[in-house]
């Protein structure tokens, strides 16, 4: 097995190389792929673009955390709000943020 493997290197190179590609295409991967030609001469270039990818990824999942803390909070002030019984809905809306049917949909299920 060996032998083979050493014997079609360029072929197994090209091969993988070509499926590695396509796979982070078909995943989003954002970054430039174009001057990927092989992995075994690539390797620097490939760790790069690969580093910068996990690091979008991060940083994307930061944000949608930041961003679903922010509207938890928001809702928790607005679960506050209705059990105050002070503020019609679409006051409540107004001073949230949220749509009408969401402050709706909070009321219904702070009755529960």
């Amino acid at each position: 097995m060996l032998r083979f493997v050493r014997a079609h290197k360029e072929r197994i190179d090209k091969i993988i190389t070509r499926w590695l590609k396509r796979h982070l295409q078909r995943l989003g991967a954002e970054v430039d792929l174009n001057q990927l030609n092989s992995l075994v001469e690539d390797k620097d270039m490939l760790a790069e673009n690969l580093e910068n990818w996990a690091q979008q990824e991060r940083q994307e999942g930061e944000k949608l955390g930041i961003e679903k803390g922010e509207k938890l909070g928001i809702e928790k002030t607005a679960r506050n709000l209705l059990k105050l019984g002070v503020l019609s809905d679409e006051q409540i809306a107004e001073a949230t943020g949220l749509a009408l049917d969401e402050v709706a949909k909070l009321r219904t299920e702070g009755q529960r």
